[in-house]
């Protein structure tokens, strides 16, 4: 069974039950003003039309009509309207009976002296038969008939059968059926409204997300869901787009490792292949003899070194990249002074790039400490790889690294400068993607393995900070490193 057949099924029920206690309400209010059941069960065949009275009383009042006409000296007889007024109580009717302005007989609750002022005027043409009217404080209706005593013309006669009414009774028994109607019309609309909010709120949200899960059954993540309100239903679509995108990203992300992966073995199978192929060459020339002096056997085992040291450092930096691609290198946070830290790095890299004919220019500034949150050892890493990619392409002497340093708003600014041979527009925005080679670093001279520049990338972003590469063929590559700084505040905060 849906919902949306539950809540029409619940708010029918919830309608057929409020009528039903309304209906028995009104019947029970009725009783305890009237104090009478049978009223009640005898509704529209005796209130309902105009003054009415039962059948009993009806019959009483026509015999006495009928005596009234032939015979209306016993109505004079206190014995005979005594019987009558009993048959009456019976019905809870009672009667009176008036000659001229005397009360010959009325029922002992009724009778009181100002009576006769209190009925109505004789009409001998008896147009008005049947009425209501006050005594004291009590509110009856009325059947009656005027006539005239055959003994004495002059003298007039009145029969009345009273039966006492409330007026909130009377009122109740004229407006039920049309409270009845309004109310059952406003609970109607009430429940329609309601059905259709809820519906709109509850019913049409979770018609989504089942759509939603159809397409994601069916490999489409790209249905959107935007909640509407923030109640329970809200929270729950809320949290069914969250997951929609956590799944979306997690899709994503295993096929960029895909990609990788792919990429990866294709390029190890690449970078690979040239090595293996010289160490092959070299050993099958040992084993054929080609090596026939000692000094060209010790150039073939160099060489056969040298390979196997670069397929080595290969595969070292392949495996490093893949944590640093897949976030599963641990990183050692401190705060370091940038400025001392590259102080003493440079001035360790500045004899070993002497011996290789660099010369290794720095101005670091004596300013405050530019504190950071950084990973020491990864930082230098990052500082090596540039001086070694620096280094491969600077082809004409002098050869010069320069290394500067700077502060702008909330970061550390340190650029790494050489005078190389510059990078073309086209390659510039690859440069930093791994294995990438321009054509300048084709040539099988050319030392790395397309990983260095990729490596300070995946370093930089795990310290939160940016790399960015400036350049032009002929004018050398300037690198740029952001770092984000820790501000004196935060710095005194984080100090144990």
């Amino acid at each position: 069974m849906s919902i949306r057949f539950r809540l029409l099924l619940s708010f029918s029920s919830v309608v057929l039950l409020s009528v039903v206690l309304f209906v028995a309400a009104a019947y029970l209010l009725s009783v305890a003003v009237t104090g009478d059941f049978r009223s009640i069960g005898s509704f529209y065949r005796i209130h309902y039309s105009l003054h009415p009275l039962s059948g009993e009383e009806e019959n009483i009042f026509l015999e006495l009509k009928y005596l009234a006409k032939h015979d209306p000296g016993q109505l004079r007889d206190p014995e005979l309207l005594e019987s009558y007024d009993m048959t009456l109580k019976m019905v809870q009717a009672s009667l009176v009976v008036r000659e001229n302005e005397r009360i010959v007989y009325a029922t002992p609750t009724l009778n009181q002296k100002n009576l006769p002022e209190l009925l109505p005027p004789y009409e001998l043409g008896n147009f008005g038969i049947r009425g209501t009217m006050n005594l004291e404080s009590r509110f009856f209706s009325y059947s009656k008939f005027d006539f005239a005593f055959a003994d004495s013309p002059n003298d007039l006669g009145s029969i009345y059968v009273l039966r006492e009414r409330s007026p909130f009774a009377e009122l109740v028994r004229t407006l039920l059926p049309i409270l009845i109607a309004v109310f059952v019309a406003v609970l109607l609309l009430t429940g329609l409204l309601l059905y259709r909010y809820v519906t709109r709120k509850i019913v049409k949200p979770l018609d989504e997300l089942r759509k939603s899960a159809e397409f994601i059954k069916e490999g489409n993540l790209s249905y959107q869901l935007s909640p509407q309100s923030g109640d329970e239903v809200g929270q729950l679509v809320m949290s069914f787009e969250e997951m929609r995108l956590k799944l979306d990203e997690s899709i994503r992300l295993q096929l960029r490792y895909e990609e990788n992966r792919k990429g990866l073995l294709s390029n190890i199978s690449h970078d690979l292949r040239t090595p293996i192929t010289t160490i092959k060459g070299y050993a099958e020339g040992i084993r054929d003899g080609v090596t026939d002096t000692e000094e060209k056997l010790r150039r073939y085992v160099n060489a056969i070194h040298t390979r196997a040291t670069d397929m080595e450092r290969l595969v070292d930096e392949l495996l490093y990249f893949s944590k640093l691609d897949m976030n599963k290198e641990p990183y050692s946070f401190e705060k370091l002074d940038l400025r001392a830290f590259l102080h003493a790095t440079l001035d360790e890299m500045g004899i070993e790039l002497e011996q290789q004919g660099v010369e290794l220019v720095w101005d670091l500034g004596d300013g405050k400490p530019l504190t950071v949150l950084a990973d020491r050892e990864k930082l230098r890493r990052v500082v090596v790889n540039l001086t070694d990619n620096g280094m491969k392409f600077m082809k004409e002497e002098p050869k010069i690294l320069t290394i500067g340093m700077s502060k702008r708003d909330e970061l550390a600014i340190v650029t790494i400068k050489d005078n190389g041979i510059g990078i073309d527009a086209s390659t510039l925005p690859h440069i930093f993607e791994r294995f990438y080679r321009g054509e300048a670093s084709r040539s099988p001279n050319t030392p790395g393995s397309g990983l260095g520049l990729a490596i300070a990338k995946g370093i930089m972003e795990g310290h939160g900070g940016l790399i960015r590469a400036e350049s032009s063929p002929g004018r050398g590559t300037v690198v740029v490193l952001e770092f984000p700084l820790i501000l004196e505040d935060e710095a005194r905060s984080t100090e144990p």
